[in-house]
């Protein structure tokens, strides 16, 4: 089973790499598969991606994202391995 989690980007740097934020947990992703920039040229700072093992696989809308959160934290009440995905390791 594969599980993306959405993420805020933040910061974009060189080499198609950014930095989002996870549930309050800044993390290094590659930005190859939607680019650094939309359609229209814009830069994808602020907007909100679906991350797998490290890479941004889909731009998705603000609300889908916090849905998507709310049910990862739901999960992880009854499940705690999902913390890996929500939580750095340091707060585990």
């Amino acid at each position: 089973m594969c599980i993306g989690i959405p993420g805020q980007i933040g910061e974009i740097g060189p080499g198609n790499r950014a930095q989002i934020m996870v549930s309050g947990a800044r993390r290094e992703v590659d930005l190859t598969l939607v680019g650094t920039h939309d359609e229209h040229g814009n830069s994808r700072t602020g907007q909100w991606v679906l991350v797998h093992v490290g890479f941004a696989m889909s731009v998705i809308d603000e609300h889908e994202a916090r849905e998507t959160l709310a049910a990862l934290h739901n999960m992880y009440e009854v499940e705690p391995d999902v913390g890996v995905l929500l939580f750095p390791e340091e707060t585990r």
